[in-house]
């Protein structure tokens, strides 16, 4: 069974800053536990200063909810009592916004990245090309 490791999450974040140089942006990658737990953070040299809170946010939530942020953000105005309570429940730990998504491995969630520094299709595009990498670690 894969989990979520140091050298795993490097990779992915190392793929994602790859991929954000294509839009030539700097970006944040944040890699969480399949519990919101950080594994490994990265900043690219010009990213903005509130970049990490914002990868940080968008992993947490992709690895809550198991599913990326760019499909909650498609939804959340389905339940806009539980995203107006958020804030005060989890401050600063949640954000629906595209650029997380879940890291799976056979089903099951090992844990999520989060990019932020990009605009919202850039950083999706970032955090799939941080996916990827498993594909190839089997």
């Amino acid at each position: 069974m894969i989990e979520m490791t140091f050298d795993l999450a490097e990779k992915i974040a190392k793929a994602a800053h790859e991929k954000s140089t294509q839009f030539n942006r700097p970006v944040s990658v944040a890699i969480v536990d399949e519990s919101g737990r950080m594994v490994y953070f990265s900043r690219a040299d010009g990213a903005g200063f509130y970049t990490f809170d914002t990868a940080k946010a968008k992993a947490m939530t992709a690895a809550s909810f198991k599913r990326s942020t760019m499909e909650i953000d498609g939804i959340k105005d389905q339940n806009p009592l539980l995203w107006f309570s958020i804030p005060g429940v989890i401050p600063g730990q949640a954000l629906p916004s595209p650029g997380g998504r879940p890291i799976m491995q056979d089903d099951r969630c090992i844990g999520a990245i989060g990019v932020g520094g990009g605009l919202p299709d850039e950083d999706d595009a970032c955090c799939e090309a941080g996916q990827l990498v498993l594909m190839s670690h089997r």
